[in-house]
């Protein structure tokens, strides 16, 4: 019996030190990667980074919805704090298009959910010649500029009604165009073509 109790205490303790070591081990660099790696599908990820592809961006829900390498998707979330680069220019989210191939620095979130505050994208559906899911209508524009964000490529403007929109550069837009964005200051008249997409956004085609 002594023999028995022994054997027990000491598998015990080392059931225990066992568990605590996994649980500390959970806190260390790579641990989110791992974890990222299991629930998303076995994506491509590293240190808390996953690559994919956009399908959608919902932007009522503040979710981009992303199809990794296996077929899977998975509906991460963003704010407004949330910086997408391409080429060593930032966008908002709104400029990420179905298609686009990214790598999102992704973390977990108390509900179990995951969110990102940087978006890169690797290569851009538009350069590629592809085709995206949005309206191809180009409409002509004009108004006074409201707020110029010049770092995260947009601007509000007020048209002829009263709404507010705000306009979006694209990934490719032309070097004129940049220019001319870039030298736009508060209270200016602007006109522009530009498709919608959605009731109070547009993305720029090319100021006129």
């Amino acid at each position: 019996m002594t023999i028995i109790r022994q054997f027990v205490r000491v598998g015990a303790a080392t059931l225990v030190s066992a568990t605590l070591l996994g649980v500390g081990g959970c806190g260390q660099s790579g641990a989110l990667g791992s974890v990222l790696g299991s629930v998303l599908g076995g994506g491509q990820q590293q240190g808390g980074q996953v690559s994919g592809t956009v399908r959608s961006v919902d932007t009522r829900n503040s979710q981009i919805v992303l199809q990794q390498s296996n077929g899977q998707s998975v509906n991460i979330g963003y704010d407004n704090q949330t910086r997408v680069s391409y080429q060593n220019q930032n966008y908002s989210v709104a400029n990420l298009e179905s298609g686009d191939q990214v790598t999102m620095r992704v973390q977990q979130t108390q509900g179990g959910g995951y969110y990102t505050d940087l978006v890169q994208v690797d290569q851009s559906v538009s350069s590629n010649g592809g085709t995206t899911n949005r309206d191809s209508q180009t409409q002509s524009f004009q108004g006074t500029v409201r707020r110029v964000d010049t770092s995260n490529g947009w601007f509000e403007f007020m048209p002829n009604t009263n709404v507010t929109l705000t306009v979006t550069l694209p990934y490719n837009v032309s070097r004129t165009d940049q220019q001319r964005f870039q030298n736009l200051r508060n209270g200016d008249n602007v006109r522009f073509y530009g498709v919608y997409l959605n009731n109070t956004r547009v993305e720029l085609r090319q100021f006129y």
